[in-house]
């Protein structure tokens, strides 16, 4: 039934991928899990499957969660300015492409964090950010952060156009203003602990680092991984917990996580339908990097307006991680690998057709380019 997608993970390992794990759900039940590879070049240490692994981007559908558990309780509406939580975005600036700052028009809404029309860069070494770690002696609180990342100018008019960005790293800092709760003993308590994730937080100390998985990089001359440091560089100092990038977790962690979210345990499946609802405005697309039928909800990938040949939500990671969840077909899927910059991002759309195909052998083929995220 599964060897497709035997093949397919098998395809990327040749790739130059060291290893790589993929576990599938379907109603509930785990009918796939394949870990293969080594976690050395030398190939003397076999993959387990229990590997600590950074999330990178996947992280952000964790903060998008807990950030839309308050939206539940009524405590902020997606119409809301930003400056109601955060008022040091209250006056903020735009550069415009001559280089001169001006006053911006629009105010940053909560909407606008979610699906990355703020206005944000994803400069990291921006001057205001160079700052924070100076001045906070490398812990650069998550609160912290966002007020230091206010000073810089924004790159578009909130609202206008969709560019990936900071944004979710701001909505960890609004979640600790509304719920009064440093971030990650906010996701703690409220999801990590509820789903039984107990590998996963946002706040490894630096020293617990050595305890994840080899991290590489793709060299694309030398068409091999090289191993790299482990502390990713989106985490900005200790006290920093990276909504957008910052996660650590294992493969049983995150399915779990996944799958709560597609039972609606996490969210009731009226918020669910909201965040897998496609946001854009045609003025988006035009600047938003996925192709094909899907569009952008609230903090993920989800089908767009009008298509229905897509039926799936999530997002993906730096390192190679892949999110997939079908609530229309019941089925969750996880992919990673510990490999940044590999011939494997763009290509890994791939593994929902092949998933597809082996429940589902006339759906929808339909691949696209996922080299962004």
């Amino acid at each position: 039934m599964f060897t497709k997608l035997d093949e397919k993970l098998d395809s990327f390992l040749a790739l130059g991928i060291p290893w790589n794990d993929c576990v599938v759900y379907h109603k509930g039940k785990r009918v796939y899990r394949r870990c293969q590879g080594t976690l050395d070049l030398a190939g003397t240490r076999p993959a387990t499957g229990r590997e600590l692994i950074n999330l990178y981007s996947c992280s952000k559908v964790i903060t998008c969660t807990a950030a839309l558990m308050l939206y539940e309780k009524g405590l902020f509406r997606l119409t809301d300015p930003l400056y109601d939580y955060l008022p040091e975005y209250a006056d903020m600036t735009v550069r415009d492409a001559d280089g001169k700052t001006r006053k911006a028009k629009n105010p940053i809404r909560i909407l606008d964090l979610f699906r990355m029309t703020a206005g944000f860069t994803y400069d990291l070494r921006s001057p205001s950010l160079n700052k924070l770690r100076k001045e906070t002696n490398g812990l650069s609180p998550t609160r912290e952060f966002a007020r230091y990342h206010a000073l810089e100018p924004l790159n578009c008019e909130p609202g206008e156009k969709w560019c990936y960005s900071l944004a979710h790293d701001v909505l960890a800092a609004v979640v600790e203003v509304i719920s009064d709760t440093e971030f990650n003993e906010f996701c703690k308590k409220s999801i990590f602990d509820p789903t039984e994730m107990p590998n996963t937080t946002f706040l490894l100390p630096y020293a617990e680092y050595d305890a994840l998985a080899p991290l590489y990089t793709y060299n694309d001359e030398e068409k091999r991984a090289v191993e790299c440091g482990k502390i990713p560089l989106y985490r900005l100092g200790k006290a920093h917990a990276s909504g957008g990038a910052g996660c650590v977790s294992t493969v049983d962690d995150f399915i779990r996580f996944l799958e709560a979210l597609r039972t609606g345990k996490l969210l009731t499946e009226a918020t669910l339908d909201l965040m897998t609802t496609d946001t854009l405005t045609d003025a988006h697309r035009t600047t938003y990097s996925y192709a094909g039928g899907y569009g952008y909800g609230l903090g993920v990938r989800c089908p767009k307006k009008g298509d229905t040949t897509i039926t799936d939500f999530g997002w993906g990671g730096a390192a190679g991680a892949y999110s997939l969840i079908d609530r229309k077909h019941e089925l969750t899927v996880f992919y990673t690998q510990h490999v940044l910059a590999s011939p494997v991002q763009a290509i890994r759309g791939e593994l929902r057709p092949v998933v597809m195909d082996c429940f589902f052998p006339d759906s929808d083929k339909a691949v696209v380019d996922q080299s962004k995220f």
